[in-house]
């Protein structure tokens, strides 16, 4: 899904890697434990080229197959080639319960890119459903290896039937993980690397918490950390500082026009809803979904733009037309999100979020009051009211109090323009060969490769270290074993719900 949402952490395809070139300033890190780096040759992938290693893969192809489809519960949806790897679409039993196993099962997502069982795994989710087309997430390119993918409990179809929403909850999900993770250590008997982006940062986190000694490393990408959740302040002065004064100050306008323009705007929400068959049961009314579409455009923009993109953002907000308020705020932010239809895909990520994750409140300084009349609605807001909700405080605190007093072997790495990176991970004393890195300039985006020079070396080295494929004379500058790959490799923003993940 392109339009950007403060919550949006779907897994649509925002195209376009960001540089360190793109970067605007250098941004603080902090890190803990170890500090030395270990490198890594400067290597290509080789399996999959020429008619030897064709020959051999092709034994190695018939087996893994064999061997993935023999582990109990699993079964194959889809398989589609990729050169030099096998790719596969599988469903896998889990329990519904995995503290009473015996009450229900349903069949959960998964995929695996195959390329070796000697080569170390990168076990990846994106904390939403999970993409049935082949693709490298960044860990698996550097330590060029196999990926098994998985989709997070409750996103269809990977949903009991009935659905008992109160297993929606992330022991629940950290457990599918840690069962899928003991069946397929039998095949893939090498390293292992948890890693996602946003809510997969969360989720890779939440899995280190539950089960330790299951993962060698893990990588978490722009991982939101709300441990308390009535405490949102550090948003508010996020907002006050991030990229340029005159991007700001565009952006400020341009939120505030739309509201002051709302009973004009709103008809042609009206009358855009009605031919695209749009309806607003569950947030209640239109008038509820227009202000939640507004309210997000700042941090929308934030989250998934750079600072020369300020360049799009009408100038004049006053003076501009009903149209090119309209079309800024349709492009950043996306009028269909907070219909019915734009909702319900995202309905198990509101719920975790109105009962475990916690969810930001941000406050508008430069607008009247006047023309707020909800603010930052809160996730009960996004879920069916036949769904019963009752918020968790203490979830979030005892994910944090654990990563800063045990964290082993856990990179958080978060963008400096990043609304989601106001609230983060952080190590205490207690952290070993663990570090919290920031992408200078970037977004919700960020990566390793966007990291300082110094950083990025540092980053490559631990990773490939915990994969246990660093070369016995470390080098200078290690780089990823796999060469880029156009199509495996896109770099794409973890979409989610804007001011929800």
């Amino acid at each position: 899904m392109r339009k950007a949402l403060r919550w949006l952490l779907a897994l649509t395809v925002l195209t376009g890697t960001l540089t360190t070139a793109q970067a605007a300033t250098a941004a603080g890190s902090e890190a803990t434990g170890t500090t030395g780096t270990t490198g890594a040759a400067d290597t290509a992938a080789t399996a999959g080229h020429g008619a030897t290693a064709d020959a051999a893969d092709a034994a190695d192809v018939a087996d893994i197959k064999d061997r993935l489809l023999a582990v109990p519960g699993m079964s194959l949806i889809e398989e589609k080639p990729y050169p030099g790897y096998r790719f596969f679409v599988l469903g896998y039993t889990q329990p519904v319960d995995h503290r009473h196993p015996s009450k229900g099962t349903f069949q959960q997502r998964i995929t695996v890119l195959h390329k070796d069982v000697s080569r170390p795994t990168v076990f990846y989710t994106g904390g939403y459903n999970v993409s049935t087309t082949p693709s490298r997430r960044e860990p698996t390119q550097i330590v060029d290896g196999n990926q098994v993918s998985l989709e997070y409990r409750y996103f269809t179809p990977s949903r009991p039937d009935p659905a008992d929403w109160s297993k929606l909850d992330i022991w629940q999900a950290a457990s599918d993980q840690h069962r899928l993770f003991s069946a397929l250590k039998k095949i893939y008997s090498a390293n292992w690397l948890a890693t996602g982006g946003s809510k997969g940062g969360m989720t890779a986190t939440y899995y280190e918490r539950f089960y330790p000694k299951d993962m060698d490393g893990v990588v978490a990408y722009v991982a939101p950390n709300d441990v308390v959740n009535d405490e949102d302040s550090a948003y508010d002065r996020f907002f006050t500082t991030v990229g340029t004064k005159e991007c700001r100050d565009r952006l400020n306008a341009v939120q505030r026009e739309a509201l002051v323009r709302r009973e004009r705007l709103e008809e042609k929400y009206a009358a855009y809803a009605a031919e695209n068959g749009y309806t607003f049961t569950t947030i209640g009314s239109l008038d509820r979904a227009y202000e939640a579409v507004v309210l997000d455009y700042v941090w929308g923009f934030w989250q998934y733009s750079l600072v020369s993109d300020c360049a799009t953002v009408p100038a004049d907000a006053k003076n501009a037309s009903d149209d090119d308020i309209w079309n800024s705020v349709d492009t950043i932010s996306g009028f269909s999100f907070y219909t019915d239809q734009g909702l319900s895909p995202y309905t198990p990520y509101y719920y975790q979020a109105g009962t475990q994750l916690g969810a930001p409140t941000i406050h508008f300084p430069y607008i009247e009051k006047k023309y707020v009349r909800y603010g930052y609605q809160p996730p009960r807001n996004f879920v069916p009211r036949s769904i019963p909700m009752r918020f968790q405080p203490l979830a979030m605190r005892d994910v944090d109090t654990w990563v800063r007093h045990n964290a082993r072997h856990m990179m958080f790495v978060y963008g400096q323009n990043d609304p989601w990176g106001a609230e983060r991970f952080r190590l205490g004393k207690g952290a070993k060969d663990s570090y919290v890195l920031t992408a200078p300039g970037m977004n919700h985006g960020a990566n390793v490769a966007g990291l300082t020079a110094d950083e990025k070396t540092l980053a490559t080295a631990r990773i490939l270290d915990w994969a246990g494929v660093a070369p016995a004379t470390p080098t200078a500058q290690p780089k990823p074993l796999a060469k880029f790959d156009a199509k495996l490799d896109v770099r794409d923003v973890e979409r989610e719900p804007t001011l929800r993940h």
